[in-house]
């Protein structure tokens, strides 16, 4: 399920007269936390408003779907309620869902959630529909996927850690026995020596 963050966003747009007046719009953006849903705004805004813009706010949306109509842009959020059974106790629960739907006036609002939604299996009601201030909704892309912190470079999957921590222990046990062989012939060597000298002397 995506997870919709509202972002807040102030800037000087320029009006019908041409004087930069401040104004503050609210976008949603479809994230999977703070941090991405900031860079995301950032990266979706840079191209468009011209000039300096900031994000003054970022917080969860309540909002858990959205349906775009390519005639309009106007956004007008709705309230969706519908009854559920519950399954061990058998006790019904109303459940309330906000979505978000594009459309010219509150009555086409109202006429096309109910089309969005008619693959519902539940009955639902709609009993508010009111026109929304977000701007613009950015639906996460494939292509926003270079936004996402990439992983370490240094970093080795755990199976590539474990071999080789599995031939390390191996290259230990074949030169094990060849460092014990090698002090044995030391050893050897420094008694003989010492039976010579003692031969010599004698």
């Amino acid at each position: 399920m995506r997870v919709w963050f509202l972002c807040k966003v102030k800037y000087a747009k320029e009006n019908e007269e041409g004087l930069l007046k401040n104004v503050s719009e609210q976008y949603l953006v479809d994230a999977v936390s703070f941090t991405e849903a900031e860079a995301r705004i950032y990266d979706m805004l840079g191209s468009v408003i011209r000039g300096d813009f900031q994000v003054t706010n970022i917080s969860k949306s309540n909002i858990v779907d959205v349906f775009f109509y390519e005639d309009i842009d106007i956004w007008h959020k709705c309230k969706i309620t519908y009854i559920v059974t519950d399954a061990d106790s058998g006790k019904e629960k109303k459940v309330t869902q906000f979505m978000l739907v594009t459309a010219h006036d509150v009555k086409e609002a109202f006429e096309r959630i109910f089309e969005s939604l008619n693959n519902m299996l539940v009955t639902f009601r709609v009993p508010e529909v009111t026109e929304s201030p977000i701007v613009e909704i950015f639906p996460y892309e494939k292509d926003d996927e270079e936004l996402l912190p990439q992983p370490g470079a240094n970093l080795k999957p755990l199976s590539e850690v474990k071999a080789d921590q599995e031939r390390r222990e191996e290259v230990r046990k074949i030169n094990q026995p060849v460092e014990e062989d090698a002090f044995d012939q030391e050893e050897e060597e420094e008694i003989e020596l010492k039976q010579y000298e003692e031969d010599r002397d004698e």
